[in-house]
């Protein structure tokens, strides 16, 4: 029996200049999500992927909806390229569950682009309101974390995999929250390419105002099986989709356990479609024998196809 698949998809972060460059040169249908994504935009988001400034693409009414288009690029491509096994999963790490959406066939690219356009305006707006960051904290207990949040006024809002919880709140929280880290002997904090407290009550207006947006669109059940960050579990049925993208914006996400629940259906192959590497990294953490491939380059499809004997078209 061959291995079972499941297609992952990045979240916030994993932003850089060059993105989708070579999708965008060798993939036709690559090209037609940009161009698309230009058009919808009203601004050139394949120029900002493409040549930057960094600053601008970390921003989150930018990153955002580039990382949706450079995923659904990655992902056309290789459809393109002739790869034909269907996932039996798809996860997508917080802003990554709208790519799992498209990619599920529950929303097209158009309708998600929209969305995550508003809600990457909507988490600028609120960030405005409360400036905030988020870190990662590598090498401590859930336990010691705790500890530190309740004493910097921070949250502990993304478990990621073994060893590493990210915590969020505003900027002179998370400088306390460093402080203490260091006290405690993290080995590393590493504030994030983020700019906003997400997934913490700054977010609560944000979160009331997606919500709202999102009973305008008609959502499909998937086609495939999502599961959720907020619940670590599938969810097929629209309303509730709905509520749980609202949610987790200003609400803890549980990426470790969203992983495991696949995992522990026998499937041990993964995809991380879009740009970065940053799941390969978690997941390797999470468990080291599960095996990861990138997508997000025409290299990375060549070098798929290089180690996979089968799924492509022949």
């Amino acid at each position: 029996m061959r291995n079972k698949l499941a297609y992952i998809f990045p979240g916030q972060g994993a932003q850089f200049v060059g993105m989708g460059k070579d999708l965008y040169e060798n993939f036709s249908s690559s090209k037609e999500i940009f161009d698309t994504a230009d058009d919808i935009l009203g601004y050139s988001i394949k120029e900002l992927c493409f040549e930057g400034p960094i600053d601008k693409l970390s921003t989150t009414e930018f990153s955002q909806v580039a990382i949706l288009t450079v995923s659904i690029a990655a992902l056309e491509a290789l459809k393109e390229s002739g790869f034909e096994i269907e996932p039996e999963y798809l996860a997508g790490l917080s802003l990554g569950e709208y790519s799992s959406l498209v990619a599920s066939g529950s929303i097209d690219f158009e309708t998600a682009l929209r969305l995550v356009e508003k809600r990457g305006r909507f988490m600028h707006e609120a960030s405005l309101k409360n400036p905030g960051q988020m870190a990662s904290i590598l090498g401590l207990s859930e336990d010691e974390v705790k500890e530190i949040t309740e004493a910097s006024g921070t949250y502990m809002v993304n478990f990621n995999c073994p060893g590493q919880i990210v915590i969020s709140g505003r900027r002179e929280n998370i400088k306390k929250a460093e402080e203490l880290a260091t006290d405690k002997g993290a080995k590393r904090f590493i504030v994030l390419k983020v700019s906003g407290a997400f997934h913490t009550r700054y977010m609560d207006e944000a979160s009331k105002r997606l919500e709202q947006e999102m009973q305008q669109v008609e959502f499909k059940k998937p086609e495939v099986k999502i599961v959720f960050n907020v619940t670590a579990d599938i969810e097929d049925e629209p309303d509730k989709i709905k509520k749980n993208l609202a949610y987790q914006v200003n609400h803890p996400t549980y990426w470790q356990r969203s992983i495991e629940y696949i995992q522990g259906r026998g499937v041990n192959r993964f995809f991380e479609i879009g740009p970065g590497r940053v799941l390969r990294g978690l997941l390797r953490r999470i468990n080291p024998e599960l095996r990861v491939y990138n997508i997000g380059s025409k290299e990375d499809i060549v070098e798929l196809k290089r180690s996979m004997s089968y799924g492509f078209k022949r």
